[in-house]
């Protein structure tokens, strides 16, 4: 299938006239999302709280978490993201993902529209 690379519009909630467009690797294994932290500075996200992640050589590190406005495909979700640095890999979280209600296509190699459900009253 390869990897599935997205173009994704990311705004400031309060002033939806900042935005950036950036090309963003869809991660189905990532929670968060990891946007440049230049990117993210240049709309004036906020830095709102830390996370505590663990890095795939065991080692844990901190990185600041804000809140932005993301569009993909014309659905459009305010999602958690980190402030990512310039060596990091810029990803679409799984949380993203689900927010906007798209899922990867595994077979196809694209986003398309996911199944929503909901539970009915008991």
């Amino acid at each position: 299938m390869g990897y599935v690379r997205v173009k994704v519009k990311v705004r400031n909630p309060q002033q939806r006239t900042l935005e950036a467009h950036v090309e963003l690797l869809a991660d189905t294994g990532a929670i968060y999302s990891v946007i440049p932290s230049r990117t993210l500075e240049s709309i004036k996200i906020e830095r709102r709280s830390m996370r505590r992640m663990r890095l795939a050589d065991g080692r844990v590190i901190e990185k600041y978490l804000g809140i932005a406005e993301i569009e993909v495909s014309g659905e459009t979700a305010h999602s958690s993201v980190i402030f990512g640095k310039d060596e990091d890999a810029s990803v679409l979280g799984v949380t993203a993902l689900e927010e906007l209600g798209l899922q990867v296509d595994p077979l196809t190699g694209e986003l398309k529209p996911m199944e929503l459900l909901l539970l009915p009253r008991l």
